[in-house]
């Protein structure tokens, strides 16, 4: 649907305003602005009257459809044939098809219509559990992982929490200190609470003081004590919004679902304002005040900014245990799993890496004698276990050509010229390896490696002078400096396990 910049922006390219002059309205002018709030600024001396024209038609399309769009993972489930019930037209995808209708109209005709989301954390828990299984031996599962576990919630209210579902971003590592999960009820509202409905809502900062006892809850002493109880007060949760409604305001349980959609899918103002008006109304005819009744509807109106059902926050509350407890115990193979599950989440490898060091996890570099396509658990010397880096992480190489080097490597080849032999792998796939320091089990180093491949490349050129090459004395070149291995390291696989780069330049810093 079109909001409030689209509105705008679409409106006047319409008009055939410029570039520069599209972005100046679309900058200087908000949602008020759209409904006639607006106040003269500096933009509409000059252009009033065509500014005018622009909001009032703005205002007339805010809300409208903008584009039709194919839901990825949704179906529907008839008990009757559905060519026979809606009208069908070929999808994008081959082999599959889509109905016409909107997913509105599916709902109000009764039909089953079912969403189905793809989270990468389960691919990640998945890896991890097998990778456990195949360690160790021990099965673990959703179903069957220590409940309540005091150490993995401690680590959580340290806010240590990169890579765990759901509480790795910026805004939830900020939360949890303050909030202290203890139980996975405490889990659930952290899932829930930071969204931006509940912050639309006001309701975070009043939370936050009712749970760490510097501000009493204010729960209604009636049936809304039973709704509100287990939020200390504060409406969280959707079902918390329809029950508000049924209880205090009088809706049936089915205008208690209309609440609830026209809060869950953004529509125009009209359509809400007409809930508010049965709803506080109704709050009053059953005695409550209309101050109480105001800051109600206040509250679940976040919900139309991605409020989560309680279910949805538990399901996803459960996720985030798993994964917690995975870290605390098992962070190798935590690690190891989130990076073969990328993309996802919020952190890029090199960041994952950094923490993992921090949970003393020992990182093994890409090794052309050791390394996988994807990265893998590896014992040291000591029979400790550690993270051994895979080929994926470097850029432009292909994956068949990491499967050659898997299927038919023997362990430790003591020269480039063997490996090439045994391998035949592409000229440049040689050239990405000997880039990202791959070599470097062999004691050669990029600079040296490149130097070497560079030669029998051109020996297969010119086998003419290849005896003369064998039997010439071969150039030793010199170590590389560390920041300039840093900065390939960098360049040619996303990060670096030697020292970060601000560390080369410490002893300039301190000097500021």
């Amino acid at each position: 649907h079109y909001r409030n910049r689209q509105a705008l922006r679409e409106v006047s390219k319409a008009m055939g305003l410029s570039k520069n002059l599209i972005n100046s309205i679309v900058n200087q002018y908000s949602l008020e602005s759209i409904k006639g709030k607006y106040q003269q600024k500096p933009l509409i001396k000059k252009f009033s009257p065509q500014i005018n024209q622009i909001l009032n038609l703005a205002a007339e399309i805010y809300g409208f459809p903008r584009h039709l769009g194919q839901h990825t993972g949704g179906f529907v489930i008839t008990d009757q044939r559905l060519d026979e019930l809606a009208p069908i037209q070929a999808a994008s995808m081959k082999n599959r098809t889509m109905i016409c209708w909107d997913k509105e109209d599916i709902a109000v005709l009764g039909i089953l219509k079912i969403d189905i989301l793809g989270l990468g954390i389960l691919t990640c828990i998945r890896k991890a559990f097998n990778l456990i299984k195949d360690t160790y031996g021990i099965q673990y599962s959703l179903s069957n992982l220590p409940k309540e576990n005091s150490r993995v919630y401690e680590m959580l209210c340290r806010a240590d929490s990169i890579g765990i579902f759901q509480v790795e971003s910026r805004a939830q590592m900020n939360f949890l200190p303050r909030m202290l999960p203890r139980c996975f009820y405490d889990l659930v509202i952290q899932i829930a609470i930071v969204r931006p409905g509940p912050i639309q809502g006001n309701m975070i900062h009043p939370y936050l003081r009712r749970r760490q006892g510097t501000e009493k809850p204010n729960l209604p002493p009636n049936e809304l004590r039973a709704i509100l109880e287990k939020t200390l007060g504060i409406p969280l949760f959707q079902e918390q919004a329809m029950k508000i409604a049924i209880v205090a305001a009088g809706f049936s349980a089915e205008e208690a679902d209309q609440l609830r959609r026209a809060f869950n899918k953004f529509r125009k103002e009209g359509e809400i304002q007409k809930f508010k008006v049965r709803f506080i109304s109704g709050m009053l005819n059953n005695g409550y005040t209309n101050e109480f009744a105001e800051r109600c509807f206040s509250q679940i109106e976040g919900f139309g900014e991605y409020g989560f059902p309680d279910s949805h926050a538990a399901s996803f509350a459960l996720l985030v245990y798993a994964s917690a407890w995975i870290k605390f115990y098992y962070p190798e193979f935590f690690t190891c799993a989130l990076l073969n599950s990328q993309p996802m989440g919020f952190y890029k490898p090199y960041q994952i890496i950094q923490d993992a060091k921090k949970h003393n996890v020992e990182i093994y570099p890409i090794s052309v004698n050791h390394s996988d396509w994807n990265h893998k658990i590896e014992k040291n010397s000591s029979q400790k276990l550690g993270l051994r880096l895979g080929f994926r992480l470097i850029k432009g190489l292909l994956r068949k050509d990491a499967i050659i080097i898997e299927k038919k490597r023997e362990k430790n080849y003591p020269t480039i010229k063997k490996f090439w032999s045994e391998m035949n792998v592409r000229y440049k796939t040689m050239v990405l390896l000997a880039e990202s320091d791959c070599f470097a089990c062999m004691n050669i180093n990029r600079y040296q490696a490149l130097w070497e491949i560079y030669a029998l490349n051109s020996d297969k050129k010119m086998p003419l002078i290849d005896k003369h090459r064998e039997s010439s004395k071969a150039t030793k070149l010199p170590d590389i400096l560390l920041g300039k291995q840093v900065n390939k390291d960098l360049q040619t696989f996303g990060l670096t396990l030697r020292d970060h780069p601000l560390k080369l330049l410490r002893h300039i810093l301190n000097e500021i």
